[in-house]
């Protein structure tokens, strides 16, 4: 890679600085894939699989998301299956009743239809579908017909209408960190996120909240993209940067991307508290080798170096 590559993104980080431009980089409207329903379809049928593959064993009745992003529809998602509360806490409010409530009609219909799983992915979760790859073992008919009534949708249909109201419905809560929290100490069962701990500012402090929300023997879900996020050419080209040098390229973006590894996400974890069940690695290739890391990174492990994202599954004791 040229010279001149390295610092493109150091460039664009500077010009961030420059009154008015920032908004050319942050799009304060954009909370990713979520105004999708067939994606947060897709996003809590992974996590509610690998849960139970980790050892969970029944729906979690009170529910906190980590950035849902456009909507709330993995949250509604959760709802639909079973879960009796959902709150969701994020950087910046993207998600609105506008944006929120079709989605909310897209996902009654798929879960009536028992829609299969609408992409593959990444981690590997069809060992928890049956044939039509829905996870009947964990949603089965029955329970379905209960979670799915037609008064049961009518009140968390109620619910997101009032999501942009001063007074939220208590079924559906949504907050940003500058506001009254949407859940109490100790009132999670589950905790999630879903690409969303790659771009918190401080790692540690996020796991910390996580602590304080999540009862004892809730759980916790989190799938973490460890790139660069398309910042850089290579996939791990951000680990060629030292600390000064990355800083520049963030610029004034409230939101981007930490570098962490998977590692760290594991200590800190523990550090606070939470019994980790499950990592899942995926190894990716054609990146950055170890002798181009900045001398922060330039001892971490194969397995650090190479890990592009993670799926990690714990537990609070």
């Amino acid at each position: 890679m040229s010279a001149s590559n390295d610092l493109k993104p150091i460039f664009k980080g500077l010009l961030t600085w420059v009154p008015g431009v920032q908004r050319a980089f942050y799009d304060r409207n954009a909370g990713g894939a979520t105004a999708s329903a067939a994606y947060c379809y897709g996003v809590w049928l992974k996590h509610l699989s690998l849960l139970y593959r980790s050892g969970m064993r029944s729906i979690p009745q009170s529910i906190l998301e980590l950035g849902p992003g456009e909507s709330l529809g993995t949250g509604l998602a959760a709802l639909l299956s079973g879960a009796e509360r959902y709150a969701a806490v994020d950087a910046v409010r993207h998600a609105s009743v506008t944006t929120t409530r079709p989605v909310l009609r897209q996902l009654t219909a798929m879960f009536k239809e028992r829609a299969p799983r609408p992409v593959k992915g990444w981690p590997d979760y069809d060992a928890e579908l049956d044939g039509r790859l829905f996870p009947s073992a964990i949603l089965p008919d029955e329970d379905l017909a209960i979670t799915l009534k037609p008064s049961r949708v009518a009140q968390i249909g109620a619910a997101v209408e009032r999501l942009d109201a001063e007074r939220q419905h208590p079924m559906v809560r949504y907050a940003t960190w500058g506001e009254p929290e949407p859940m109490g100490p100790g009132e999670a069962d589950l905790i999630f996120s879903h690409v969303v701990m790659s771009v918190v500012d401080n790692v540690e402090r996020i796991y910390a909240h996580c602590a304080r929300w999540l009862r004892r023997g809730g759980w916790m879900s989190h799938q973490i993209d460890l790139t660069s996020l398309g910042v850089t050419e290579e996939w791990n080209g951000h680990l060629r940067y030292s600390d000064a040098a990355w800083a520049a390229v963030a610029g004034r973006r409230p939101l981007f991307v930490n570098r962490e590894r998977a590692s760290a996400h594991v200590r800190l974890l523990e550090k606070n508290g939470f019994e980790v069940i499950t990592v899942l690695r995926k190894i990716a290739t054609g990146g950055i080798t170890r002798d181009e890391l900045a001398p922060r990174w330039r001892d971490i492990s194969d397995e650090d170096l190479n890990c592009s994202t993670a799926f990690i599954v714990a537990r609070k004791p």
